[in-house]
């Protein structure tokens, strides 16, 4: 079955937004740029071992993705938060970067509620923080950007 823009358009005005069942976050999660992140690629930091990126997008995951990034669809994510934070609390990750196509919404909500789940576990070890510009900002920013990309096609950046 086909992408219908027009059917999601239609339905989410009769709709609630995914969101909705679950509460706002309580903290505003700090950002982290496009530049920075970079910066710990050319370091030799790697995703997965010194920190982990999120992508929270679904269905529009096209075009590529961060390198070395988890794809953990937003709308899916908050029953597991949870679990994630398990999975992060004795390793060695300091920082949890979550991206959408532009970091404002799910990106934001995202980092938002698991920096409210590290506050409400008092750690200090851990931060969770939204991309800048989201990847579309990423891709948009040029080769040395793009390099650092998985699957990466330059024709889904282009409209």
């Amino acid at each position: 079955m086909a992408y219908n823009h027009q059917s999601e358009i239609a339905s989410s005005s009769t709709e609630s937004p995914w969101h909705a069942k679950y509460p706002a976050p309580r903290t505003v999660a700090a950002s982290i740029s496009r530049q920075e992140l970079l910066q710990w690629f050319q370091e030799g930091k790697e995703a997965g071992k010194d920190f982990v990126l999120v992508d929270l997008r679904r269905t529009d995951f096209d075009g590529g993705t961060i390198r070395g990034s988890l794809n953990l669809p937003a709308q899916s994510l908050y029953p597991t938060l949870p679990t994630f934070y398990s999975l992060l609390q004795n390793s060695r990750v300091k920082h949890v970067v979550w991206y959408c196509g532009s970091s404002r919404g799910r990106g934001t909500r995202a980092a938002g509620w698991f920096a409210d789940l590290i506050e409400d576990n008092r750690d200090t070890a851990l931060t969770s923080v939204v991309l800048e510009g989201g990847i579309k900002g990423w891709a948009g920013a040029g080769m040395e950007y793009t390099s650092f990309m998985d699957e990466y096609d330059a024709s889904a950046w282009t409209t």
